[in-house]
C-alpha cells in the first residue's frame, strides 16, 4: 500500500489497524474492509487501492427523551424517519485508484453494506435507481449513505407503501475519506437537487421542543408499524435515536422465531427499551399490561411456530425474495455462501425479464439445538 494510511486513519500503528481488516473481491479486484471498529476507524471501512471509504458511525440511543434530548443537544434539531431497511454507503471508485480488475467494468459507484462489504446485487440496484453519475460528476468525494428497503431485499425485508420491491431512501451526505457530514439542510437540498428519494423530515426544532415533536413522530410511526427517528443537529455530527415500540416488538418476533442464533443482549436491550418508554408516557396499569401482553406474545409465539416447523422436518431461518438479473442474483447468493451462509433456495422462476428467487439463510443453531432437544436431548444451566 502506497499511501501514508497512518495518517490517513490517525493512528500511530498502521500494521496493528489493518491486521483486522478482511480481504474482499468484486469482479476481479481485491479491496479490505473493517468488520468491527478498531482504533477509531468506524466498522466498514473499506480500502479499495488508494481509495477509502469510511464506514457509518454508530448512532447513540435515547432511552428518555426529556431531559435526554436537552442533555445531548445545545441547538436546532432535525427529526427525521428511521427506516427498517439495510445501511447502504454509495461511492464512486475510479479504476487508476483501485488497480487491475475485469476491464469490462469501469468501476464507478459501488454499495458496500454496513460491514464493509461491496454487494454486487445492492450496487445493480442502486445505479439503476439514482442518477448517481451526475452526482458523482459534481461531488466525486462525498458518499451517499441510505436504506435500501421493500419486501424484497436480501437483508432485511419490510413492507412500506409504495415499494412493491426494493427502494433506496437517502439519510446523509459524508466525505468518501474522513467520514464527516454535511449539514442538514445543505445535505437534503443536495439530495432533492439530483432527484434522491429521502427519508421524512418532521422538521428542526430547538432541543426542548423537539422532545414533543419526537414523542408526537413516534406515536404515529409506532401506529404505522414503523421504525422510529433520528435526531441531528444542525452541522450533522451529533445524532441520537429512538425507536417504536412495534419495532421493539417486530425485533423481538425475528429473535424468537430464531431463539438460539440471537443473543441475550439482544432480547435484554429491546426490553429495557419498553421499560423506560412505558415509563416515560406515565401509562396506566391498563395500559402497562397490554403493553406487557404484546411483549410476551411476541417473544412466544414465534418461538413456538419454529419448534413446530423443526418438529415437521422444515429448513428454518431468514426468508427473503429477490429478483433481478440473473448473473446478479448468482452473484448475491454466491456472497452469502462465501460469508459462511446456509442460503437454501426455495424457488427459482422467471418472471418476464427477471429472475425471482425465494432463498432462506439456515439459521444453524435454532435447527440443530431445536432438533437435539425435540429427539431427548438435554438443556445444562
Amino acid at each position: 500500500m502506497g499511501r501514508d494510511w497512518g495518517a490517513v486513519f490517525g493512528v500511530a500503528d498502521e500494521a496493528d489497524l489493518f491486521e483486522h481488516f478482511e480481504r474482499g473481491a468484486y469482479r476481479g479486484r481485491e479491496y479490505r474492509y473493517l468488520p468491527d471498529a478498531r482504533h477509531g476507524v468506524e466498522r466498514g471501512t473499506a480500502v479499495l487501492g488508494d481509495a477509502v471509504v469510511r464506514g457509518f458511525p454508530s448512532i447513540p440511543r435515547v432511552l428518555v427523551l426529556d431531559p435526554g434530548i436537552p442533555e445531548f443537544f445545545d441547538g436546532p434539531v432535525t427529526v427525521e424517519e428511521k427506516l427498517n431497511g439495510y445501511n447502504v454507503r454509495v461511492a464512486d471508485v475510479r479504476a487508476d485508484e483501485w488497480g487491475a480488475g475485469d476491464r469490462d467494468d469501469p468501476v464507478g459507484p459501488l454499495a458496500f453494506t454496513r460491514s464493509g462489504h461491496v454487494c454486487r446485487y445492492t450496487t445493480e440496484v442502486v445505479r439503476e435507481g439514482c442518477d448517481l453519475d451526475a452526482f458523482f460528476a459534481d461531488h466525486p468525494d462525498l458518499v451517499v449513505c441510505g436504506e435500501l428497503v421493500g419486501p424484497e431485499n436480501p437483508y432485511t425485508a419490510h413492507d412500506y407503501d409504495g415499494v412493491d420491491s426494493v427502494a433506496f431512501r437517502a439519510f446523509d451526505l459524508r466525505d468518501r475519506e474522513t467520514g464527516d457530514p454535511i449539514p442538514v439542510d445543505e445535505r437534503r437540498a443536495l439530495c432533492e437537487r439530483y432527484g434522491f428519494e429521502q427519508v421524512r423530515s418532521f422538521g428542526t426544532y430547538e432541543p426542548d421542543r423537539a422532545v414533543d415533536a419526537v414523542a408526537d413522530a413516534i406515536d404515529e410511526l409506532d401506529e404505522r408499524g414503523r421504525e422510529g427517528v433520528v435526531l441531528a443537529s444542525a452541522d450533522g455530527a451529533d445524532r441520537l435515536k429512538y425507536t417504536t415500540s412495534a419495532i421493539h416488538r417486530s425485533d423481538l418476533e425475528h429473535a424468537f422465531a430464531l431463539p438460539f442464533d440471537y443473543g441475550r443482549d439482544f432480547v435484554f436491550s429491546r426490553v429495557i427499551r419498553e421499560v423506560f418508554q412505558a415509563v416515560e408516557r406515565d401509562e396506566d396499569p391498563a395500559e402497562t399490561r397490554e403493553r406487557a401482553r404484546k411483549l410476551g406474545e411476541s417473544i412466544l409465539l414465534p418461538a413456538v411456530e419454529t419448534v413446530k416447523a423443526v418438529d415437521r422436518g422444515e429448513v428454518v431461518g431468514e426468508d427473503h425474495r429477490v429478483r433481478g438479473d440473473p448473473a446478479v442474483l448468482d452473484a448475491l447468493l454466491a456472497q452469502f455462501r462465501d460469508q459462511g451462509l446456509d442460503v437454501h433456495v426455495r424457488d427459482d422462476r422467471r418472471e418476464g425479464d427477471e429472475r425471482v428467487v425465494e432463498f432462506v439463510k439456515r439459521a444453524g443453531a435454532t435447527a440443530d439445538k431445536t432438533a437435539h432437544y425435540l429427539e431427548g436431548g438435554t438443556l445444562d444451566e
